[in-house]
């Protein structure tokens, strides 16, 4: 199973943050505006709530269905602790030419959560993707994940994403635990 060291970090001011990860050598490779509809996995039971006999979905296990056009999408389930800093995360991809009928098959069997909905630019540095989001209804972030080699450790790319942090100028107060998908849970209804 592929793993990354994950951090995310709010922000103010993407542009600023761009020109310094240009400026450590970052390469754009695009922008794109993403989707991700999320099904009724770990948010459905909270640690605290019971859950279902024989429900074998772990705590921080989550699925989503990337969407980037209708002809393209991306399957993802991965699980990932909530805390700050840097973070494993193991996750599968499975890509689809048909993401509606995708995403309508897993909202008959599972019922969706959520829908988050971004713009991304995505900028490579060695094995790291740092990726620029404006999330509608939550704001600018940035999310590096730094991609683990086969025989790599938590703590090599731990190591790679703080001195990318500290490259970027972003300050330990700023980063962030939740995934997008809570924070948009967590918001009050309008």
């Amino acid at each position: 199973m592929p793993s990354n060291v994950e951090i995310k970090a709010r922000v103010a001011d993407l542009a600023v943050i761009r020109e310094r990860a240009l400026a450590l050598g970052a390469v754009p490779t695009g922008s794109f505006d993403q989707e991700d509809v999320f099904f009724r996995s770990r948010a459905a039971w909270p640690n605290h709530a019971p859950r279902p006999p024989g429900l074998k979905i772990p705590p921080t296990k989550r699925l989503k269905l990337r969407i980037f056009a209708p002809d393209r999408g991306e399957l993802i389930s991965y699980e990932r602790p909530d805390s700050t800093g840097p973070k494993v995360s193991d996750y599968h991809i499975a890509r689809t030419s048909k993401p509606a009928v995708t995403r309508a098959q897993l909202t008959e069997m599972f019922g969706e959560l959520a829908t988050v909905r971004k713009w991304r630019e995505l900028l490579l540095i060695g094995q790291t993707r740092i990726h620029l989001d404006q999330v509608e209804g939550l704001g600018d972030f940035v999310e590096l994940e730094v991609a683990l080699w086969p025989g790599q450790s938590a703590e090599d790319g731990a190591a790679i994403a703080e001195v990318l942090l500290a490259g970027l100028g972003i300050a330990r107060e700023q980063l962030m635990a939740e995934a997008y998908v809570d924070l948009l849970l967590a918001k009050p209804p309008c």
